[in-house]
């Protein structure tokens, strides 16, 4: 496993964390056992970084961690959580709230202290909200210790940017930006290099484009780019090669990204996922899915207020 420095923050985070959305139950369900397992599995094999939400299966996701990290030592690992979304259409970035979500999550996952704390898909909201109410509310439960750095999350990349150049935070997470498919968010590192922002990659699998399943019912993707990534994952198959394997090991190969994060449901897919990461890609079969994804390469998703993604 590789430790990296996270910038803007005083954490070392793993180069792949765990991604607790599966937990949740947003991907099928899963036994608490099970949960349970995966988090041990994870931590036992040198993953330190997880990521959850109040979002997540409704808060069921950071109950669910909770119990699996009761025992562990609280040193071992990172732990970043959300505020601001709470439900499909339920958002709220009031200062109010987001202390009240801090102080909620904090009993849910039993704990005394939030690694990180992020906006949760800050599109959704106002930005100028973001920036006048809800980072600065945030920064005061820092200073009172709750918390230990703050960071945005979402989907458009404008709003990320658009947030990073006027309020200061730590981290940004951006999720299904660095994948095979998708490589729009590797033009941007440098503007959050500059004012020393950790960045995270999520959804390196773009969240199950880029798998033999196949994404989840709920995926806002168009029927063209699942057509295309489903061609691709039947080519790797053709060829004794897996789709989630080159995709998993061309996004770890990013130079500048602090950690990836990746969904895992079960102690299999961590052993398998974590052994692939000691691999490079495969140049000749990743020229192969880049052409089979043509015209659907860089295609993306509106997703939020309009004006937040200009």
């Amino acid at each position: 496993m590789i430790y990296r420095p996270l910038p803007g923050t005083t954490l070392t985070v793993s180069s792949i964390g765990l991604g607790a959305a599966p937990l949740g139950g947003e991907y099928g369900t899963i036994e608490p056992a099970t949960a349970t397992a995966t988090v041990r599995t994870a931590l036992d094999a040198g993953v330190t970084l997880i990521d959850v939400s109040p979002y997540y299966g409704r808060t069921a996701a950071e109950t669910v961690l909770g119990d699996a990290l009761r025992g562990v030592d609280r040193d071992s690992y990172v732990l970043a959580t959300k505020v601001g979304r709470y439900d499909v259409a339920e958002f709220d970035f009031s200062a109010d709230r987001v202390v009240r979500s801090v102080e909620e999550s904090l009993r849910r996952l039993g704990t005394d202290h939030i690694d990180l704390i992020q906006c949760h898909d800050i599109e959704f909201g106002d930005l100028d909200q973001v920036v006048d109410e809800t980072l600065p509310a945030l920064r005061g439960l820092e200073e009172k210790g709750l918390v230990r750095a703050v960071g945005i999350t979402g989907y458009p990349l404008p709003a990320l940017v658009s947030v990073a150049g006027r309020a200061p935070v730590d981290t940004v997470l951006s999720y299904c930006h660095y994948t095979v498919q998708n490589r729009t968010l590797a033009p941007q590192l440098p503007f959050f290099a500059e004012r020393d922002i950790g960045v995270l990659n999520a959804s390196p699998l773009g969240m199950g484009l880029l798998t033999d399943a196949g994404p989840p019912d709920w995926h806002p993707a168009s029927a063209e780019l699942r057509a295309a990534c489903a061609e691709a994952a039947a080519f790797c198959r053709r060829e004794g090669a897996e789709l989630a394997r080159l995709a998993l090991q061309f996004a770890l190969a990013l130079p500048g990204v602090a950690s990836t994060i990746v969904g895992m449901a079960d102690p299999e897919t961590v052993a398998r996922n974590l052994a692939w990461t000691a691999e490079p890609p495969d140049t000749e079969l990743l020229a192969a899915v880049e052409e089979i994804l043509g015209d659907q390469r860089d295609a993306g998703w509106p997703v939020g207020r309009p004006e937040n993604s200009r």
